[in-house]
């Protein structure tokens, strides 16, 4: 979305005491702090006491960015004296330059970033037509990610047309400057830049004033005017820290037309029509990192509450399955947590995760004696059929890998005593190892000495189309896990110590992996595919192997 409108001139990047001609343009993203937010919503309104025509928009997605820069360029022309543009929010930066990026793109979608993002290298082309009357203003967020080969993360080097100055620093940092250095009378911006913190960069001489003090009267008044600014900025900064309505309304009751009057009003109201406010400060002050809300995620998914995954960030599904679970526990349903919450939630899936280990254990050894009983009266024989038998309801099963390499001894036995024709075409077969080719052997050579093999393999490969679809969506869901090989070695860590011989600790899921993480999953009631998934990788990391 784009506001539009003029307000009177900051005279910025000029000495004079005329009133300057000058555009903005401001475009921030949606995830701002709120003191941030505040801070650049409070420099508008000053800019439009220096009759200034601001375009403002969000970089809530691609075409709105473009619009909102488009819509800045038409405003300029020959007799504008300045041009100013603030933008706030992520950047990711590659060979071609650094892009302002639209929510929902990182620097780990390289095609996103050069597609939807704003090339800043545009908007400096813009600034160039007007050396020593411009200025660049980056606030940069924390990124998401880390980027990739083709793109990186953050601000990267950039060629700054002569005359145009370039500060940037992060949102915090850029705030007050933007609210009470930019547009005050006679300040000298490099000094004030470095002072924030600020990375100063392109024309940067060792003074640089934004606003000139004029020498008339009217320049008195404004004097007089500058101070009662002055006087507003302070209050307005003690009045922020504490953040509630009765300094809101001490504020409102000195300067009742303030700099800030708006956004204490709407602090106000924010503040009456939030239920929950103090457990959310309260939550805040806990400063909890992206860690220890990864394993509040994990404790919620143990006990049955969906988060709707475990990435450390509380959104939405986090809050909602915050707000069950206190239900459940007696407590009131905020959605945030306080720090006896926290203990209380640990506690709870500390006892869950040795109940369901426990529940898992009886199952597993059920499931043993029922398999160990049928062994015996299949496998244990160690002919064909009561080796295929064995198999074809346990495939997985504690004698799985016996009754295989019993198989395969047989199956190299028959080899050596089958004819050479019969031989040729089951090698034959083997190497194509289709549906198609066993099928072939079978009609060719009936009474095959490898016919029993051919059926069994036709049967392992013959799953239905759903069936495949499934495994599909396990392999995906796996992959989107992103787990490093660390983590593949600590799930084969626990696989080994629960005795289910998912090979060789090397982070290398293969068959034996595959097999193991299915028995695991059948033990516990999870769902069978021998791939990790949420649930899995919760269960796995339930009694702190993993965490």
């Amino acid at each position: 979305m784009i506001y539009k409108t003029t307000v009177t001139a900051m005279a910025l990047l000029l000495a004079g005491p005329a009133l300057a001609d000058g555009d903005a343009l401001f475009l921030r993203s949606g995830g701002e702090a709120r003191s941030v937010r505040s801070s650049f919503d409070a420099s508008l309104q000053t800019l439009g006491d220096r009759q200034f025509q601001i375009t403002s928009g969000t970089a809530s997605d691609p075409d709105a960015m473009r619009a909102a820069l488009a819509d800045y360029i038409a405003g300029l022309d020959a007799d504008t004296d300045i041009a100013v543009v603030l933008l706030s929010g992520r950047f990711a930066n590659g060979r071609t330059g650094t892009y302002l990026l639209p929510d929902g793109v990182t620097a780990a979608d390289p095609a996103g970033v050069l597609t939807d993002g704003l090339p800043v290298d545009n908007v400096l082309a813009v600034l160039g037509a007007y050396p020593g009357h411009a200025a660049l203003i980056l606030a940069e967020a924390a990124p998401l990610d880390d980027g990739g080969f083709i793109v990186d993360r953050g601000i990267g080097a950039m060629t700054i047309p002569q005359g145009v100055t370039v500060f940037a620093g992060l949102p915090e940092d850029v705030a007050p400057f933007v609210a009470r250095d930019l547009p005050r009378r006679g300040l000298n911006l490099t000094e004030a830049g470095r002072v924030r913190g600020l990375e100063v960069s392109g024309y940067a001489p060792s003074s640089f004033v934004l606003v000139p003090i004029p020498d008339t009267v009217e320049g008195q008044n404004d004097a007089v005017a500058d101070a009662r600014a002055e006087a507003d900025e302070a209050l307005w900064d003690r009045v922020s820290q504490r953040d509630d309505i009765e300094a809101y309304r001490d504020y409102l009751g000195t300067f009742p037309n303030g700099l800030h009057a708006s956004a204490a009003r709407q602090r106000i109201a924010a503040i009456e029509a939030e239920p929950f406010r103090k457990e959310r400060i309260a939550e805040e002050a806990l400063d909890l990192s992206r860690d220890a809300r990864r394993e509040i995620q994990r404790d919620l998914s143990l006990l049955g509450y969906n988060t709707r995954g475990i990435d450390g960030i509380f959104g939405p599904g986090s809050r909602g399955a915050i707000r069950s679970w206190q239900q459940q526990s007696g407590f009131a349903q905020s959605g945030y947590l306080s720090r006896e919450q926290i203990v209380r939630l640990d506690g709870q899936a500390e006892t869950r995760a040795a109940e369901l280990e426990e529940e898992a254990r009886r199952k597993q050894a059920e499931q043993e004696r029922l398999d160990r009983a049928y062994w015996e009266e299949t496998g244990a024989r160690g002919d064909l059929p009561g080796l295929r038998a064995y198999l074809k309801r346990y495939p997985d099963g504690v004698y799985a890998e016996v009754a295989q390499d019993r198989l395969a001894e047989i199956e190299d036995l028959q080899r050596d005593q089958a004819a050479e024709q019969d031989l040729g075409a089951w090698n034959q077969a083997n190497e194509a190892g289709t549906i198609e080719a066993y099928q072939s052997y079978i009609d060719r050579f009936s009474d095959g000495a490898f016919v029993e093999q051919a059926r069994t393999r036709i049967d392992a490969l013959s799953i239905s189309a759903e069936e495949r679809r499934a495994i599909e969506r396990a392999q995906a869901e796996e992959q989107a896990l992103g787990l490093n090989r660390t983590m593949r070695q600590l799930t084969e860590d626990r696989l080994t110590a629960l005795g289910l011989k998912p090979g060789e600790v090397d982070g290398a899921f293969d068959d034996s992996t595959r097999r193991a993480l299915r028995r695991y999953q059948q033990a516990r009631g999870l769902t069978v595919t021998g791939y990790l998934d949420q649930e899995t990788v919760v269960r796995l990391m339930a009694d702190s192997i993993l965490r």
